[in-house]
């Protein structure tokens, strides 16, 4: 197994060394590490080369874009595996090793359990309870939209943060893989799923697969204004980057 792991980054100069660090720490290091700049305008590319880590750009900003760019990069270089976290996230120490198991038992797209750090700022007691249950929420909410169901589809929708998911190169190609959107269009992670739903039922999302993800966007939307974010954009704010 030939494993990369892709992070898409925008103007994440700030924050984006703790992320970094994770990665470090992760127990299982027998992986690639990719930065993809996504149009950047802070100096994250020099920082993460700082790391020695390598980077290549995508000037079409976009998470899906970016995504896209660095998963195809990685599949061309040789790539058999490859898993994706976000550049404000920090995957738990055995997020490598627990992704490559679940690869093993026969998934060829693996999920996870977003959980929200506590190291940005100091979370507020409803914060710490209502984030895993609006997740949670969210998540069997899913099963039943419209917009995820299809009778092409070959096994249930399953929940997957673009910033804790991985893929065989295979299965992406095969899929289509990421559209190449920006964050304020489509969903791309959900995009993904359901893509590869009509291709396969080799799928499901791991609870030992643990990243812990940033809280700002909750913080800048407030609790309704994230909701109705994740509910197909409901909610348009006037700066979608929360930095």
């Amino acid at each position: 197994m030939d494993l990369w792991v892709i992070v898409p980054a925008y103007n994440e100069a700030a924050g984006i060394e703790a992320t970094l660090r994770a990665l470090a720490a992760q127990d299982d290091r027998g992986f690639t590490l990719l930065v993809v700049d996504n149009a950047s305008t802070d100096g994250t590319a020099e920082v993460v080369r700082r790391h020695g880590v390598q980077v290549i750009h995508e000037p079409r900003k976009g998470t899906g874009a970016a995504s896209d760019t660095g998963v195809r990069y990685a599949v061309a270089h040789g790539a058999t595996h490859v898993a994706r976290t976000d550049a404000d996230c920090l995957p738990r120490a055995d997020w490598v090793r627990n992704i490559r198991r679940a690869f093993g038992d026969g998934l060829e797209m693996v999920g996870g359990r977003l959980v929200p750090r506590t190291d940005e700022f100091p979370l507020r007691f409803w914060e710490r309870r209502l984030i895993p249950f609006v997740i949670d929420v969210a998540a069997a909410f899913g099963r039943f939209r419209p917009g995820n169901r299809d009778p092409l589809h070959k096994g249930p929708y399953v929940m997957m943060p673009g910033c804790n998911l991985a893929i065989t190169a295979d299965l992406y190609e095969r899929a289509g893989g990421f559209p190449r959107t920006a964050i304020e269009e489509v969903h791309e992670d959900r995009a993904l799923v359901n893509r590869v739903r009509k291709v396969t039922a080799a799928y499901g999302s791991r609870r030992d697969v643990v990243v812990y993800g940033s809280v700002r966007r909750l913080r800048a939307y407030g609790l309704a204004g994230t909701l109705a974010w994740y509910a197909d954009h409901r909610y348009r704010p006037d700066v979608v980057d929360i930095r």
